[in-house]
C-alpha cells in the first residue's frame, strides 16, 4: 500500500501534475505567464538576459507576422471582382454620402446607379434628398474612410474593411495570448481566423458585418486587459504574511476598490461603436455586462469576500454601469452628429414644433428617437424571402451559405482556359473543416465550463452566445449565415482551446505530448489545406465550371 501514492503521483504528472505545497492567492487572481525555457535556446548560446528579450519580442513578433500574413490574403487584388457585390449597392453608396453631405442621400436604383459609379469616366448620382436608411452610421463612416482615400471604387470602399479584418487577427492573437498565457495558441487562434473563409469573404467586401466584429472583439480585449488589471489591483492590497505569500482576506475582498479602469471606459466606447453599426452589437452590451458582473464576483470571491455579490453591488456595479451603458449611449449619439448637424437629413426635423408629453426633450432627440422607432419596426418585419436567407440552426454547419457574386466567364474570356465554361464566385461560406471542428469544440467548452468552472471556456461561449443566440429571436426574419462573421473569432478561439488540450500542459512526460501535438498539428494542417481548397470561392478567381462543381460539398451550398 505504500508505494500507491508514488504509482498515483508519477501517473499524473504524465498528464503535466505538480504537487505545489502552497499557493499564493495573487497567483489565483492573475496568473502569470510562464517563462520560456531556456532549453530551447541552449544551442544559440543565450544567456537567461538574450532569452528574457527573445520572449519579449516573440510576444508581439508572432501576432504581427500571423497579421501580415492575414493581410496578404485579404489585399490580394482586393479590387476584384470590380463589381458592386450585394449589398455593397447600399453600404458604399451611403457611406460616400456621409463624407459628402454628413447624412445618407437619395441615389437611383441600383440597375442606374451601379453602372454609372463603374463606368469610365464615373458618374456619381447622388441627390442630396435625405433617404430612409435602416442600420445607423457609424460602419459606414468606417467604410467612408477608405473612399475618401482612394474614391469611390471597388478598392476604395473595401479597403477598410480589409484593413480591420487584418487588424482583427493581430487583436485576436494577443487576446488569445492573455487568455491562454501562452504565445504560441494566441497565435494560433490567430492563424486559424486568418485562414476562416467566411472572415476572409466579409474582410473583402463593404458591408457592416465585419466592423461589427471588429468593434465587438476590441471589446471583448479590453475586458480581459480590464479584468486582469482589476484582479491585480486586489491582489495588491492583500496582507502578506510572514512567509512571504497572501492570503484571502474578508476585509479586503469586501472592502478594497479596484480603482480607475480605463479599458472599461474603452469597452463601453467599442460597445456603443459596434450598435451604432448594426443593432446587434447591442446585445454584445448586455452579454458583456453580465460577463463582467460576474468576473468582478469571482475576483472578490477569490480575495477572500465574506459577501461577494454585495461586494459588487456596493463597489463595482455602479461603476460597471456607467463605463459600459452610459459610454455607449453618448457614443451611439455622438456617430449621428452629421445627421444633426444638416438640415436634410431624412425626419430630422420631425419634431420641431409639436408638443405633447415629451416636448421637454430637445427636438432633435426626439426627431432621431422616431426616426429609429421606424427603422426598428422595418428591420423587425422584414420577411421577404430571399434566396440565400436561411435559419440560425443551420449556421454552425454552414447549411445555407450566401452567394455574393457569380459570372460564368465562356472559353478565351477573363482568364477561362478551358473548352468549357469557367465559374467565377465569392461565396460567404466559412472554411467547413475549421467550422465542424468548432462545433466540437463548443461542446467541449461547456463540459470545461460546467464541470470545471473554467471561466475561460465560460467567457468565450459568453462571445459566441452573444453574436449568435438573439438571430433565434427573430427566426421568420429574412437573415443571412454570413451574420455569423461577429463570432468568428470566439469560434477560433473554442478550436484553440481544444487543440490546447490536445497538447497537454507545460511539464507533461510520457507519449503524451508527442501524441496531443502529433494530432493537433494534423488538424491544422487539414483546415489550412481546406481553406487553400476553397480559396477559388472566396476570391472570385475563374476556375473550370468543373472544378467549381467538386467544391459544392452540399447540395445546399448551391
Amino acid at each position: 500500500m505504500a508505494t500507491v501514492p508514488e504509482d498515483w503521483q508519477a501517473r499524473l504528472r504524465r498528464f503535466g501534475y505538480v504537487a505545489r505545497p502552497g499557493s499564493d492567492v495573487r497567483e489565483r487572481l492573475v496568473p502569470p505567464f510562464p517563462r520560456l525555457s531556456a532549453r530551447l535556446w541552449e544551442w544559440t548560446g543565450l544567456g537567461p538576459a538574450g532569452v528574457c528579450r527573445v520572449a519579449k519580442a516573440l510576444d508581439w513578433l508572432g501576432p504581427v507576422l500571423v497579421a501580415v500574413l492575414a493581410g496578404a490574403i485579404r489585399f490580394w487584388h482586393l479590387g476584384r471582382p470590380r463589381a458592386v457585390v450585394f449589398d455593397e449597392t447600399y453600404y458604399a453608396k451611403d457611406a460616400w454620402s456621409l463624407l459628402h453631405l454628413g447624412y445618407e442621400g437619395t441615389w437611383p436604383d441600383r440597375k442606374i446607379s451601379d453602372p454609372q459609379i463603374l463606368a469610365h469616366p464615373q458618374a456619381i448620382p447622388l441627390s442630396d434628398t435625405g433617404s430612409f436608411v435602416a442600420h445607423p452610421p457609424a460602419g459606414k463612416w468606417v467604410i467612408a474612410l477608405g473612399e475618401w482615400m482612394f474614391g469611390l471604387t471597388p478598392f476604395g470602399w473595401r479597403f477598410m474593411t480589409a484593413a480591420l479584418g487584418t487588424l482583427s487577427v493581430l487583436i485576436l492573437c494577443r487576446i488569445g495570448r492573455r487568455l491562454f498565457r501562452s504565445t504560441l495558441l494566441g497565435c494560433l487562434a490567430g492563424a486559424l481566423m486568418a485562414v476562416d473563409g467566411l472572415h476572409m469573404v466579409m474582410s473583402r467586401v463593404a458591408l457592416l458585418d465585419l466592423v461589427v466584429m471588429f468593434f465587438v472583439l476590441a471589446a471583448f480585449g479590453s475586458l480581459l486587459i480590464d479584468r486582469d488589471g482589476a484582479r491585480a489591483r486586489l491582489a495588491g492590497a492583500l496582507p502578506v504574511a510572514a512567509d512571504g505569500r497572501a492570503r484571502p482576506d474578508g476585509h479586503t475582498g469586501d472592502h478594497a476598490g479596484t480603482g480607475v479602469r480605463p479599458w472599461r471606459l474603452a469597452v463601453g466606447l467599442f460597445l456603443g461603436l459596434a450598435a451604432s453599426t448594426k443593432w446587434n452589437g447591442l446585445y454584445c452590451l448586455v452579454f458583456f455586462m453580465v460577463l463582467t458582473v460576474l468576473w468582478d464576483v469571482g475576483s472578490r470571491r477569490v480575495a477572500g469576500a465574506r459577501r461577494p455579490y454585495r461586494a459588487v453591488l456596493r463597489k463595482d456595479l455602479g461603476w460597471s454601469v456607467l463605463s459600459l451603458v452610459a459610454v455607449a449611449v453618448v457614443t451611439y449619439l455622438v456617430t449621428w452628429t452629421g445627421w444633426f448637424l444638416s438640415d436634410d437629413g431624412y425626419g430630422r426635423h420631425w419634431a420641431d414644433g409639436r408638443g405633447g408629453t415629451w416636448s421637454w426633450v430637445p427636438a432633435p432627440l426626439r426627431s432621431l428617437w422616431h426616426y429609429e422607432s421606424g427603422v426598428y419596426r422595418f428591420n423587425v418585419g422584414l420577411h421577404t424571402p430571399h434566396t440565400y436567407d436561411s435559419n440560425p440552426w443551420s449556421w454552425l454547419v454552414l447549411g445555407r451559405p450566401v452567394l455574393f457574386y457569380y459570372q460564368s466567364p465562356k472559353p478565351g474570356q477573363d482568364g477561362c482556359h478551358t473548352a468549357g465554361d469557367c465559374s467565377q464566385t465569392v461565396l460567404a461560406l466559412g472554411t467547413p473543416l475549421l467550422w465542424w471542428l468548432a462545433c466540437c469544440a463548443l461542446v467541449y467548452l461547456l463540459y470545461r465550463w460546467a464541470f470545471r468552472r473554467d471561466w475561460r471556456a465560460g467567457a468565450i461561449l459568453c462571445a459566441v452566445g452573444a453574436g449568435y443566440l438573439p438571430w433565434f429571436l427573430y427566426q421568420d426574419r429574412t437573415i443571412f449565415s454570413f451574420y455569423a462573421v461577429v463570432f468568428v473569432p470566439y469560434l477560433c478561439l473554442a478550436v484553440t482551446m481544444m487543440l490546447g488540450a490536445l497538447l497537454g500542459p507545460p511539464g507533461a512526460a510520457g507519449k503524451r505530448p508527442v501524441l496531443g501535438v502529433v494530432a493537433a498539428g494534423v488538424l491544422v494542417l487539414l483546415i489550412v489545406w481546406n481553406f487553400i481548397y476553397l480559396f477559388p470561392l472566396y476570391s472570385g478567381q475563374t476556375i473550370p465550371y468543373a472544378d467549381w462543381r467538386a467544391r459544392m460539398w452540399l447540395g445546399t451550398w448551391i
